[in-house]
């Protein structure tokens, strides 16, 4: 008889040489397709001298299970795949297949550099400063400079307007957001704004409502507000929809999205229209 999915364990052993992003990336989109087990990670970030190798390869013997790594050196590399093969677990480098790939298309060999992606180059920077932008207009700040925006996001009480602004940020997406709350004027810069894409989020009542007693209750207030009532809560979405509706501004329903998603879907759209103006 198979045991209970939440006994269903295994160890996920995660070797980088550099801050281990891409692994854990990688690794959560390939766990999340069994979810029936759920896996132990182990990180083991900058591994870069046979010392440092050494100690991740000690956990690994001691906690079997799957390894998945990104090194460059070959020396470490050779090391940590002998240590796995002694051992009999598996071990795989996951930017092999890419790697070989790009190098058969380009008709070229590869010039591996540790943590490139992370070079402090033009994108980089254009991401410190998204994010910087994104923090100062965040909840509704400094709206007189929203037409410095990329994208503007809309939004009633937890919607999850900051988290999706700052992970637009990290992409370099320079974004505002703004509440939409019940009395208060909507900004009057939004309706002088030409430039940004403007984007409303929306979610069911039933999910709104849920989202806000559970801040109520993190916050430790009283639950017998107007802040969770459903039809009051229904009465702000009719609001937003109404808004977005009257001045063509395109609306995501978050009900059933991760941040991720509703971001990638922004992406999307911010793609469209600038191809729209070209």
């Amino acid at each position: 008889m198979p045991e209970p999915a939440s006994q269903r364990y295994y160890h996920l052993h995660l070797v980088s040489d550099a801050t281990g992003e891409t692994l854990n990336t990688v690794a959560k989109a390939a766990a999340a397709q069994y979810s029936g087990f759920r896996p132990i990670a182990h990180i083991y970030a900058l591994v870069r001298t046979p010392s440092q190798l050494n100690r991740a390869m000690r956990e690994i013997e001691q906690q079997p299970g799957i390894v998945l790594f990104t090194l460059i050196n070959p020396d470490i590399r050779k090391h940590l795949e002998a240590h796995c093969e002694t051992l009999g677990v598996p071990c795989v480098s996951i930017l092999d297949p890419v790697i070989a790939i790009l190098a058969q298309y380009l008709n070229t060999q590869s010039s591996p550099q540790v943590g490139g992606q992370h070079a402090l180059n033009s994108d980089y920077f254009k991401r410190i400063d998204a994010l910087n932008f994104t923090m100062a207009h965040d909840d509704g700040q400094s709206v007189e400079d929203i037409g410095k925006s990329d994208v503007i996001i809309l939004g009633v009480s937890r919607t999850s307007k900051t988290p999706t602004s700052i992970y637009l940020a990290q992409r370099g997406v320079r974004t505002a957001n703004i509440p939409i709350v019940p009395g208060v004027p909507v900004p009057l810069a939004l309706s002088h704004v030409r430039g940004p894409l403007i984007v409303g989020l929306i979610a069911s009542a039933e999910r709104i409502a849920q989202i806000r007693r559970h801040r109520l209750l993190t916050l430790k207030e009283s639950r017998s507000t107007d802040y969770i009532d459903p039809r009051l809560i229904t009465d702000e979405l009719m609001f937003m929809k109404s808004l977005c509706s009257q001045h063509d501004w395109p609306m995501i329903d978050v009900t059933r999205r991760s941040v991720e998603e509703t971001a990638a879907t922004i992406l999307n759209l911010l793609a469209e229209s600038k191809r729209q103006e070209n």
